[in-house]
């Protein structure tokens, strides 16, 4: 773990507009969109196989990373779900038990270290563990994570606050020293200028000096069948970004 970083909060963020958010609901367009682009995937780059394990955003369960898994697997990753089912935004219990999970299959496989990919709200665990947790994580990927302010400036963050019972504006600081105190492994932040429900501003990393910001098109909701997405995570893992 590194030091705690003097970094000011950010200020003058809003969650994204009502035009960003009905945006989300052309996702069957970015689908059909996204088909044109398969053709990228078939050049990527075969792997070494790392293990590596999936982490699903908000409300999301682990049927959600299956797409990619069966690309990662094909490219001779040994890629997995995290083993905890829905994501229901508990994070700090969610930290706990993933830890217990990562560290059994650490064991199992020799004290090889993880890659984590995380979406959206699995993006925030996967960067918790890499604080926690060094020795046991290799790398971290996030697809539009809510890094800066935590759900505050998400279109679904009233919602998200009702749900875990927290007020907002002290989460936010809370969620900003965690950010501060920073990880080393490398760090790989995938955001959409598009995204209806984590907008652009608060998934960039600011916290890291490793980080690269990869901006890519599509909404929130496809990230994660977004072909250049999986073609930057396979360029990343085989050290080709």
């Amino acid at each position: 773990m590194t030091d705690i970083k003097e970094i000011p909060m950010p200020t003058g963020l809003r969650p994204p507009g009502p035009l960003a958010q009905v945006s989300e609901f052309a996702f069957p367009l970015d689908l059909a969109r996204f088909s044109l682009q398969w053709p990228r995937l078939i050049t990527a780059p075969r792997g070494d196989g790392r293990p590596i394990f999936l982490l699903p955003g908000y409300g999301a369960s682990e049927r959600s990373m299956i797409p990619l898994q069966r690309f990662l697997e094909r490219l001779n990753y040994d890629a997995s779900d995290w083993n905890l089912g829905t994501n229901t935004g508990a994070v700090n219990r969610y930290i706990a038990h993933f830890g217990e999970v990562a560290e059994a299959r650490f064991s199992e496989n020799g004290g090889q270290p993880f890659t984590l990919i995380g979406w959206s709200l699995g993006g925030v665990i996967a960067r918790e563990a890499a604080r926690l947790f060094p020795e046991m994580v290799r790398e971290v990927i996030t697809m539009g994570t809510p890094i800066i302010g935590g759900p505050k400036y998400t279109a679904v963050g009233a919602r998200y606050a009702r749900s875990a019972s927290i007020e907002l504006d002290e989460f936010e600081r809370e969620v900003h020293e965690r950010n501060s105190i920073g990880f080393k492994q490398p760090l790989t932040v995938i955001y959409s200028n598009r995204d209806g429900i984590v907008g652009p501003d608060i998934a960039k990393d600011i916290y890291n000096p490793q980080a690269r910001n990869i901006r890519v098109d599509g909404g929130h909701l496809g990230l994660g069948f977004n072909p250049k997405v999986w073609r930057i995570i396979a360029d990343t893992l085989a050290g080709k970004a």
